[in-house]
């Protein structure tokens, strides 16, 4: 029994309980004056009677209000209870038809985020042996700049890092020992030119028979010794300045031997040098070389004329090269021998320094089902791929093989043919996290 309804009854009790009270009052009054009553009001009791009858009457109707607010009240709470139910089970049935990891994408959307789809498929893998190995200098391309002479640096023309062309002047160098090379040449082309004078006079004279053939015999052996002398002053020259040129006194230049790049500078203005000092270094980084040690079990798979790729993870870069060369001997520390790989560096990018990987294809198997490298993507710490569906992509864990250079093999969890993302995987990788993040809140 509820508060109301017990209220309700109480109330209907203090009403009965005054009429008996007012009824017990009235019997007590003289018959005569009852009489009287009842002769001044005829009605009396009848009126009293229906007053009785209505206050029944309206707390009759006023509990029946309550009961049915009441019993209203309760539908209300059920139905809440069942709207709640009905709530919980709608949320139910909506998480059941959005499937954990689907992405919902529209071919506009697919196609602005640059999203291409490839289609997994069988093909052949090739078994690769992966090595370590770094970017380093051309050595065949690298040079060791040295002054010829020794003297005082007067100017330097390039800075370090300088691109510079085959002939172009580094350095300029006073040197007492140039000039001193310069004076001696000048005499030497002066004796020389006397002593051809003097042998064409007396091969006339000896010709006219008017000297004797001795004196043309000596004139004729000290031209060939002024010539000699003359070009060895030529050659010492060029080896001091560069060139045979007379002009410059004591300065002679320093010039590039090859088209290339200053790596090394260690001149400054007002430096005395000799042929000792290594001034400059430069290098031609249009080709570079990736070294790399093998073991000796694999030298047997590594050879000379091997094609190789190189990979830079670091700047997401590959190559194709072949192996050049295959070190003879071990190395006593590390018990492997020293291979490499020239490489066309045309842009610069591969810088020595970087480490790379230089993958080898060792041999090739048949797999059913590949698919490109870039398709696959890390989630929840397995290898997975994003089907096409046609309310979008679809997560799907996968298992892998054998991986060459460009491909991977699906063991389990891809059918070929399925159609799936390959480039801007890495896209939906990150919708799917944005996502969990939303629904975690």
């Amino acid at each position: 029994m509820s508060k109301k309804q017990r209220v309700s009854i109480t109330t209907i009790l203090a009403v009965v309980i005054g009429l008996g009270l007012s009824l017990g009052i009235d019997g007590a009054v003289t018959k005569h004056e009852l009489r009287a009553q009842e002769h001044d009001h005829p009605h009396g009791e009848d009126d009293h009677s229906s007053e009785v009858k209505k206050e029944a009457a309206s707390a009759a109707h006023h509990n029946e209000e309550e009961g049915a607010h009441e019993k209203h009240e309760g539908e209300s709470h059920a139905e809440e209870e069942q709207g709640d139910e009905h709530g919980e089970n709608h949320e139910g049935e909506h998480g059941d038809e959005h499937k954990e990891g689907a992405i919902e994408l529209s071919a506009e959307q697919i196609k602005a985020a640059g999203i291409t789809l490839g289609t997994a498929r069988s093909g052949q893998i090739n078994n690769v042996l992966s090595l370590p190995g770094e970017i380093r200098f051309n050595e065949d391309r690298t040079a060791h700049v040295v002054p010829r002479a020794v003297g005082v640096v007067e100017a330097v023309k390039v800075n370090l890092g300088e691109q510079v062309k085959k002939g172009q002047v580094l350095a300029i160098i006073s040197s007492q020992q140039v000039s001193e090379q310069r004076s001696e040449l000048a005499a030497a082309q002066q004796r020389a030119a006397l002593a051809r004078t003097l042998f064409s006079r007396e091969k006339k004279l000896w010709e006219e028979k008017i000297s004797a053939e001795q004196d043309y015999l000596q004139a004729r052996q000290a031209l060939q010794e002024a010539e000699i002398n003359l070009k060895n002053a030529l050659q010492k020259t060029q080896a001091l300045s560069g060139s045979s040129s007379l002009s410059g006194g004591n300065r002679y230049e320093v010039r590039a031997p090859f088209d290339g790049t200053v790596i090394e500078k260690h001149v400054v203005l007002g430096e005395v040098v000799n042929d000792t000092s290594n001034v400059f270094v430069l290098t031609d980084l249009s080709h570079v070389w990736a070294t790399f040690n093998v073991s000796a079990r694999d030298l047997g798979r590594v050879v000379v004329g091997k094609k190789v790729e190189v990979v830079a993870a670091e700047l997401g870069s590959t190559a194709q090269g072949v192996v050049a060369y295959v070190g003879s001997l071990l190395g006593e520390q590390t018990r492997a021998a020293t291979a490499r790989v020239t490489l066309d560096n045309p842009e610069g990018a591969w810088r020595p320094g970087l480490f790379v990987t230089i993958n080898v294809a060792t041999s090739t198997q048949k797999a059913a089902v590949t698919v490109p490298v870039q398709a696959i993507q890390t989630l929840e710490d397995k290898p997975s791929v994003f089907v096409r569906t046609p309310e979008g992509f679809q997560a799907q864990p996968v298992q892998l093989g054998v991986r060459d250079s460009g491909f991977v093999e699906v063991t389990n969890g891809l059918d070929a043919g399925t159609q799936i993302a390959v480039e801007g995987s890495f896209i939906l990788k990150s919708e799917l996290g944005k996502g969990s993040a939303e629904h975690s809140h």
